[in-house]
């Protein structure tokens, strides 16, 4: 048996965190505006995964170039200005449609198979869409 390498592991669990972080802050942003500091601690709070302000800034920026989020930088009286991010129109459609296949996945992850291959019901298929 071939033994899998922790860089493999590593890189996997990086490359699915990116795109589901990017649904998060999604997600987060849909709701309400933040600022770059206020989104990690709002997420980091969700649960126990560690994140930090340079995890995030690319998210955003590449929202922004893609006109998914807005931004605008605002006077604060505990600081420097700073820059808070929102979802534009698009950027909520978007998440919408992301957040549904999202769980369409999630779910297929999650199910409980009977084994080897079998479905929980004889006469169910499973439909893979194609963008």
């Amino acid at each position: 048996m071939m033994e899998y390498s922790s860089e493999g592991r590593e890189r996997r669990i990086t490359q699915l965190r990116k795109g589901i972080l990017e649904l998060a802050v999604m997600g987060v942003l849909r709701h309400e505006r933040h600022y770059g500091y206020s989104l990690v601690r709002v997420l980091s709070q969700a649960g126990p995964i560690t994140l930090k302000e340079g995890t995030i800034y690319p998210i955003l920026g590449r929202l922004d170039r893609e006109g998914l989020v807005r931004s605008e930088w605002v006077v604060s009286d505990q600081g420097p200005p700073r820059k808070y991010y929102a979802l534009t129109a698009a950027g909520q459609h978007l998440f919408d449609e992301l957040s549904q296949e999202f769980e369409l996945l999630a779910a297929l992850v999650q199910r409980k198979w009977q084994g080897a291959g079998q479905p929980d019901a004889p006469n169910e298929k499973l439909v893979v869409r194609k963008a």
